[in-house]
């Protein structure tokens, strides 16, 4: 997914390359910037996602042993569900982005 949006940026950067050379050089450093830290947002969204199903599996097994409380477990699948969905609303956001940018005249 974020190669994608990094080949979008990228083609953008190249079109204003080629419109006018004293462009490049400020746009080049925050088109990677911004590279940066969208990936940096997303691969944090990512991996607090799946600690909140790791953490929701760790209560199921411990409810299935009669060490958890049956509440704390749903609260935690519940968490762990909308993080999830969360994750592929933005993900379905982001590729709809990349489409639209790719699909644009140059």
């Amino acid at each position: 997914m974020v190669n994608g949006i990094t080949n979008a940026l990228n083609a953008y950067n190249q079109a204003l390359m080629r419109i006018g050379g004293q462009v490049q050089s400020p746009v080049a450093d925050e088109v990677k910037n911004v590279q940066e830290q969208f990936g940096d947002m997303v691969r944090s969204a990512v991996e607090d996602t799946v600690n909140l199903h790791k953490e929701s599996e760790n209560l199921t097994i411990k409810n299935i042993q009669g060490k958890a409380d049956i509440q704390d477990v749903v609260l935690a699948v519940s968490n762990a569900e909308a993080a999830l969905e969360t994750v592929v609303a933005v993900r379905d956001t982001a590729i709809k982005a990349y489409n639209t940018i790719m699909s644009m005249n140059i």
